[in-house]
């Protein structure tokens, strides 16, 4: 009986292991998807577990389970939304967000049906604005470019489940215009789940001491917590604060911490990491720069280092190409975006035969380049460094792992000619 009651507490642990994981890989999933039974059978244990490790709050509804996740970093611009897979990926960039707040406000208002032309005439109005038309916000559905930028918001919230299709095809309409229209049925509860906020905006907007607030002051305002004036809720919002960045970011880099959350991790990195792994069955890598929580499995990242395809291989290309070191090869000082185009460039002869025939075309390079410095940017293995002339890409500690040493015959070791294996070469997410 108690080897039974041994095996059923793993088995129950291992289940609470890969629900939590779910929900940290996709923080919103309809009862049609296999994590969601068992999410909804140990929603108690992993909503206690949330809140009290993360200040994240966890809802759990009939036809949906919705994980209240909020960035530690409101600055970081690596990881935008997408739509679609592979070549026909897109990503959602600032005029494509604030259509989406738009359109969201829109359904809201809407009723149970609506259709992609009457999104388009929604939007074409709320544009006209004064406090939008003057920051230069305009759509039209005259305009393909606009159609496509709808169309791409309104496939984010078909991913979503927000919106079904029920007759009707996007492409016609990017076409077509009206006359390809699509009508869609809004699923308004999940709807009034997206908004993920410690305020809503409206109070925000509606105080008037809050009236003169930038927007990185009202994003912080949305996001802002009450955190009790003692000790022990000052540690417990250090603790979320850590615990977010661990289970959200590719790395942690210690001189990226303000000064009382590098104090509460050096004093309190083992518990903290020890419970992190234990719920997640994530990894815990620790080096003199920073920490990172690495999957050995790859479920829990939208950016792999590996990858397949064209943007994978070059992808590799380029961080091995930063991480060699040397002025001329993008050392310390990193590389302008101007002199990545031209390593591709060369690549793209050398590796024709492997690459899709789009990407070696010379026009192609410049999107490459910043392609792929944005994948590396999101994996927190460089940084954009701002300058008085081009910007730069500079290489963080974590790219060390990807530089690549001389072979050396068996027996015969020689060391020098191999990469130090310092603590700035193993911190990484996979």
């Amino acid at each position: 009986m108690e080897e039974l009651s041994d095996a059923l507490t793993r088995q129950r642990q291992e289940e609470q292991r890969r629900a939590l994981r779910a929900l940290l890989a996709r923080p919103l999933i309809r009862s049609d998807d296999p994590a969601f039974p068992p999410i909804r059978r140990h929603a108690a244990t992993l909503r206690d577990w949330l809140a009290r490790e993360t200040g994240w709050h966890l809802q759990s509804e009939r036809d949906f389970v919705r994980l209240h996740k909020r960035p530690a970093d409101l600055d970081d611009p690596t990881r935008p939304a997408t739509v679609g897979r592979g070549t026909q990926r897109k990503t959602l960039n600032r005029r494509r967000y604030a259509l989406l707040c738009l359109l969201l406000a829109d359904l809201e208002r809407g009723d149970a049906q609506i259709t992609l032309g009457r999104l388009g005439e929604g939007l074409g109005q709320a544009v006209g604005d004064p406090a939008l038309a003057e920051r230069g916000l305009a759509f039209s559905l005259d305009h393909q470019e606009a159609r496509r930028d709808l169309v791409v918001v309104v496939r984010l919230l078909m991913a979503l489940g927000v919106l079904r299709r029920v007759a009707g095809d996007e492409e016609q309409f990017l076409r077509r215009g009206l006359e390809g229209d699509v009508l869609y049925d809004v699923d308004r509860r999940l709807l009034a789940a997206l908004l993920v906020t410690a305020r809503g905006p409206s109070l925000v907007a509606l105080n008037g001491a809050d009236a003169e607030l930038d927007l990185d002051a009202r994003l912080s305002a949305l996001s802002e917590t009450f955190v009790p004036d003692t000790p022990d809720g000052r540690n417990r919002e250090l603790r979320h604060r850590l615990a977010r960045r661990l289970l959200d970011d590719p790395v942690v880099y210690l001189d990226s911490l303000a000064e009382d959350e590098a104090a509460y991790l050096a004093n309190q990195r083992g518990p903290l990491l020890r419970r992190l792994q234990q719920a997640t069955g994530l990894v815990a890598e620790v080096r003199a720069e920073g920490l990172a929580l690495v999957d050995p499995e790859g479920e829990l990242t939208d950016e792999k280092m590996p990858a397949e395809g064209t943007e994978g291989h070059l992808a590799l290309l380029m961080a091995e190409r930063l991480a060699e070191g040397g002025s001329d090869k993008g050392g310390p000082k990193g590389v302008t975006l101007e002199e990545a185009e031209s390593w591709i460039l060369r690549w793209q002869s050398d590796y024709r035969r492997y690459w899709r025939k789009s990407a070696c075309e010379p026009s192609a390079a410049h999107g490459l380049a910043r392609q792929t410095l944005a994948r590396l940017a999101a994996l927190g293995l460089v940084r954009r460094q701002a300058g008085q002339g081009a910007e730069r890409i500079l290489p963080l500690p974590a790219l060390g792992r990807f530089r690549v040493g001389s072979p050396t015959l068996p027996g015969a070791p020689d060391t020098s000619r191999y990469p130090q294996h310092d603590l700035t070469e193993s911190v990484t997410d996979d």
